[in-house]
């Protein structure tokens, strides 16, 4: 397949570019600048040079691929609304190039507060709430309903793996800032988790499955408890790894406290996929992974 891939230069969609070229399909990668477009002809792909908000570039890119992945998104969150709109309407004109065609759109998602008390299902449905900005989900399900091959991947809080500028990283980071490695209250939360290799597999597969669900869970392990991941990362600082309050995480204290296991038990049956790499906790056992933290 020849497929259009957004965030093709990211930490996601990189790994997702390399496992489709390496299968030998052909991606066109949006690309912002010059650099980040040398990585992606480096890799086998090709350039189409552009942002989310040239929405022409988007429709045109769309409109001559076999298949779309939306894996960008802007997580500045000093402008989070800003990104969540820009994110939306993105969405939208790559759907809208697709209409009246059987070519598949996926689009990336998350799984923070799907649910209460159990790990989050494939069948649980997206949030709606007002004060829930990102609407990526809804976005594809509404394009669904016009008929557009639309489906969701959730992906887990920590796509992790060496080399990782995520949510752990910000851990790293704070524990270093302050000299503890924290956990919010009793620290048992728990936070799903997926090698980034492990989710590059699955995009591939649910493309090559023809895309027969509406929802997918990229989710290796279905929750760590936070304060496992704060006791592993203090070990490896040589830290204290202690519980704080919600003033310690200043501006993350929502995302340090939130409840996001999930299981992928549907995924995983109709895929046939085997998540193969290793889990977070080992992972984080790993020296080179506080390098740039």
């Amino acid at each position: 397949m020849h497929v259009f891939l957004t965030g093709a230069t990211g930490w996601v969609g990189a790994k997702v570019a390399a496992e489709l070229i390496a299968a030998g399909h052909q991606v066109s990668g949006l690309a912002r600048s010059a650099d980040k477009a040398q990585a992606l002809l480096a890799a086998g792909g090709q350039v189409v040079s552009g942002t989310l908000d040239d929405h022409s570039v988007l429709f045109d890119a769309a409109s001559r691929a076999d298949a779309v992945i939306h894996t960008a998104f802007n997580h500045d969150f000093s402008r989070f609304a800003e990104n969540c709109q820009q994110d939306r309407r993105a969405i939208e004109v790559m759907g809208e190039a697709l209409l009246g065609s059987e070519r598949p759109l996926l689009v990336t998602s998350g799984l923070a507060r799907l649910v209460q008390g159990r790990p989050a299902t494939e069948q649980d449905k997206p949030v709606s709430a007002p004060d829930y900005l990102r609407r990526s989900e809804l976005a594809a399900l509404a394009l669904a309903e016009k008929g557009v091959r639309a489906a969701s991947v959730r992906l887990a809080p920590t796509v992790h793996g060496v080399g990782d500028h995520g949510f752990i990283p910000i851990l790293i980071a704070l524990a270093k800032k302050t000299g503890v490695s924290a956990w919010p209250g009793e620290g048992n939360n728990r936070w799903a988790a997926v090698h980034r290799s492990d989710a590059a597999t699955l995009y591939r597969l649910v493309l090559e499955s023809g895309v027969t669900e509406t929802v997918y869970h990229a989710v290796a392990e279905e929750g760590i408890a936070m304060r496992e991941i704060a006791i592993a990362i203090g070990n490896m600082l040589g830290l204290p790894a202690e519980s704080r309050s919600a003033d310690h995480f200043g501006w993350f204290a929502t995302f340090a406290a939130a409840e996001m296991s999930a299981s992928s038990e549907r995924t995983r049956e109709v895929l046939d996929w085997h998540p193969a790499q290793r889990d977070l906790l080992t992972d984080l056992a790993d020296a080179a992974y506080y390098a740039n933290s």
